[in-house]
């Protein structure tokens, strides 16, 4: 660990120092502190572009995929609650997760059904997210692991569930992920000698050479597809003091598949 990061103490998730840290939302039991201070507040934004990179890019081949019924093999990675998982699977937008999300009693079921057949796997390291997400049908499987230091049995489990993914997304998570956990990951997903796609985000201003040498990574294992830049959140007042003139974290949105 540098001393630009620290490891927010019992997630053993790394994060810029300068980049303000969740920890305590993602914790707990509902989404619904996500949705008041991060969605709300901070006018979090980016799971339309996610939705839209996918309607864009993604959407028709896995309608051709799935058209015969065979569910897809879909992992959202570092999901949290699985606010993308309801952009991307579900077709919902801010606007109605924000609605899905208002309170305790509204956040227990999806605001809209899954648009494809999938089967949805999420791998986070907050316990309590993985509980709600796959208690509420949004995830059919989960995996709680601390993938910057993975136990055996995890490491296996992840491994073989990248292989097995027909479509991995990693939204605005990367920046958590050491180097080497995100080579591992990559490593598994690219060695299925099948098709298979990823949707991932770059963030700024956090992280830049870490997320440089992440896209290194990704153009050496797998094969550029399209690409497309958008509004993430407003910087909360932590950042915008870290980062003199910024309002906005921006987000670089790529999507990738498997070689061959």
């Amino acid at each position: 660990m540098t001393d630009s990061t620290r490891k927010d103490a019992g997630s053993g998730v790394k994060t810029e120092e300068k980049k303000q840290h969740f920890d305590d939302i993602y914790v707990e039991k509902t989404p619904v502190p996500f949705k008041e201070r991060i969605i709300d507040s901070l006018d979090y934004i980016s799971d339309d572009f996610n939705r839209a990179m996918f309607n864009r890019l993604l959407h028709a081949w896995v309608r051709d995929k799935t058209a015969g019924g065979t569910p897809l093999n879909y992992v959202d990675l570092c999901c949290c609650f699985g606010n993308t998982t309801l952009a991307v699977v579900h077709g919902m937008n801010v606007a109605d997760i924000r609605e899905n999300w208002k309170d305790a009693e509204a956040c227990k079921q999806a605001l809209k059904p899954r648009r494809f057949p999938a089967r949805a796997t999420g791998i986070d390291i907050s316990g309590n997210a993985l509980a709600y997400a796959k208690g509420e049908g949004i995830f059919d499987e989960t995996i709680e692991a601390d993938l910057n230091a993975p136990s055996p049995e995890a490491r296996e489990a992840v491994a073989k569930t990248m292989e097995g993914a027909d479509l991995v997304v990693s939204t605005a998570s990367l920046v958590y992920l050491e180097p080497a956990a995100i080579e591992a990951l990559i490593d598994a997903f690219a060695r299925a000698p099948r098709d298979g796609y990823v949707l991932v985000n770059f963030l700024n201003p956090f992280a830049l050479d870490k997320a440089d040498a992440t896209k290194r990574l990704l153009l050496e294992k797998l094969e550029f597809v399209g690409s497309m830049a958008s509004r993430h959140r407003r910087l909360s007042d932590l950042e915008q003091e870290n980062y003199p003139g910024e309002e906005w974290a921006l987000l670089e949105l790529w999507v990738l598949r498997r070689r061959g």
